[in-house]
């Protein structure tokens, strides 16, 4: 009897071991559904990633503003009727980027100055026959001056 008890028992034991430990056991089966939780939130991450994706295409396909929105903030692009104003800190630099170095053909669009800003608190119209009168006499000016400085050494 103590023979067929020590045997009964031996033969549980070795039932139990693939019923844990085996291929298809309980940690092995535990094991996979984790797998398949992480696996299944990595679909919904990219899922929601191609939706956004797929809604961008549409909208680069369909019309302008993405494509106008992409040129000024990736590009540093702006129309011909803009003007480009950064608002820098006094005591700031300017950050140095791609966009800030003079391009290739020699244009300077979309090209950010380190230089501050002066702010006219009450700017005055001129027509363009004026400026071009203002930008004469400057330059008389300016050539008096060197002149002055030319005869003065």
């Amino acid at each position: 009897m103590r023979l067929v008890t020590v045997v009964l028992i031996l033969l549980l034991a070795v039932i139990q071991y693939p019923l844990w430990w085996g291929h298809g056991g309980w940690l092995r089966v535990h094991e996979l559904q984790q797998q398949l939780a992480q696996q299944n939130d990595k679909n919904t991450n990219l899922k929601l990633r191609n939706e956004r994706v797929q809604g961008e295409v549409q909208d680069l396909q369909n019309g302008t503003s993405a494509v106008e929105e992409r040129a000024r903030y990736e590009m540093g692009m702006v129309k011909d009727s803009e003007v480009f104003v950064q608002f820098v800190a006094p005591n700031s630099t300017a950050p140095v980027s791609s966009a800030n170095l003079p391009s290739m053909n020699g244009s300077t669009r979309g090209q950010v100055s380190a230089a501050p800003l002066r702010v006219v608190p009450h700017p005055v119209s001129r027509s363009k026959q004026e400026l071009r009168e203002l930008d004469k006499k400057a330059q008389k000016e300016k050539a008096a001056e060197a002149t002055k400085k030319a005869q003065g050494q």
